[in-house]
């Protein structure tokens, strides 16, 4: 069993009354790990993807939902998003049962996010749950295991069923992305054309790594620009894709409100594209690297509880760095090259501008120096 870095934050937080929200992608082994860390048969477990569960919980009274959970001390609720009114209902929860501990999970946070924020104020930690991290699996196995996997890795990427399962990589990586990637947007946004998501989700996958222009997109899918807009929050609410936006403090040539997508899992994005090259014979190798390096570093920090903004930078000479993090009054500017032998540039225009820095070249020989710098 690999053992999962939110888990220990969890079981700190079970000493207090506030609710406690996971959010993260479907998939990635959040009732997996809920069933392995509370094993009380004094737990009640309700999903929200059980049609009864959602009509038992989305207009409850106070004395309703004491006669439902009884005397159990630990409730959680799975797939929290799909219940209407669960803000209100786990108000009702924490305010009303004595002694009682609420877990809720979520895979979508455009919904859990909206229903829970201001019912439950000041009464839960939340917490994000990734597909499996590089550290986790260190953990499990080794470093020089997880060196040699490397490759591999950048291929099929981390969701756990696809660890778990070696040599059946590419039909769950397909299952994967055609039975879930699109399921919570499709349930609760009025989609119309959700061939255009497909092919709009397609587009990005062949962009990372690349500045996105939404005017581009629209014309490459067929969509207006108001629509590609809505649909990339959409697809970075269910955990799919996310921005990094262009690091500009108004110097007059560099480039504002510029964007990069990149996606949460690199095998998700390979599904997408259908991509199974080895990674020795691919020629995007250099993006897929650059995605994978930014996504262990989110996961590190986001289980370490480090906070930094994060950018690229490109200025109009089209000079460029890869990855930008602001925190602790220093700028932190990071290049990701795949080939060890090679060097990263670092703008003699951004050094000037920005004297408090940090420069580092990331590749091979020291990416996890890179993934969990303090």
């Amino acid at each position: 069993m690999i053992k999962r870095s939110i888990s220990d934050q969890i079981k700190n937080k079970m000493i207090d009354k506030k609710v406690i929200i996971i959010l993260g992608p479907r998939q990635v082994g959040k009732t997996t790990l809920l069933q392995n860390v509370f094993t009380s048969d004094q737990t009640l477990w309700l999903n929200g993807d059980d049609s009864d569960i959602r009509a038992l919980l989305s207009n409850p009274t106070s004395t309703y939902l004491t006669q439902v959970i009884g005397k159990a001390p630990i409730v959680i609720i799975d797939e929290a998003q799909r219940i209407e009114n669960i803000g209100l209902t786990l108000k009702i929860l924490h305010d009303s049962i004595p002694n009682l501990k609420v877990i809720a999970t979520g895979s979508s946070s455009f919904e859990l996010a909206n229903k829970i924020n201001e019912p439950l104020t000041g009464r839960k930690w939340e917490f994000n749950m990734w597909p499996i991290s590089i550290g986790e699996m260190i953990s499990h196995h080794s470093f020089l295991t997880e060196s040699r996997l490397l490759e591999h890795r950048l291929v099929y990427g981390w969701y756990p069923e696809v660890i778990n399962n070696p040599g059946q990589e590419i039909e769950i990586l397909k299952q994967l992305s055609d039975s879930y990637l699109y399921k919570d947007i499709l349930t609760w946004e009025d989609i119309k054309k959700p061939h255009k998501l497909e092919a709009l989700v397609q587009a990005l996958a062949f962009q990372i790594g690349q500045q996105v222009s939404y005017n581009e997109l629209a014309r490459t899918v067929g969509l207006n620009n108001e629509t590609i807009t809505r649909y990339i929050d959409l697809l970075e609410k269910s955990f799919i894709v996310f921005r990094l936006p262009s690091f500009s403090r108004n110097l007059r040539n560099e480039l504002k409100k510029s964007r990069k997508i990149y996606f949460y899992d690199v095998g998700i994005r390979n599904s997408v594209i259908n991509n199974w090259n080895p990674a020795k014979m691919r020629q995007d190798i250099g993006p897929l690297w650059e995605n994978f390096l930014i996504v262990e570093r989110m996961k590190y920090k986001s289980y370490h509880n480090l906070y930094s903004n994060d950018y690229f930078w490109r200025n109009l000479a089209q000079q460029e760095i890869d990855f930008i993090e602001d925190y602790k009054g220093i700028i932190h500017a990071y290049e990701f090259k795949w080939n060890s032998k090679k060097s990263g540039k670092f703008s003699k225009s951004f050094r000037d501008a920005y004297p408090e820095h940090q420069l580092m070249t990331v590749n091979p020989t020291n990416y996890l120096e890179f993934i969990e710098k303090s």
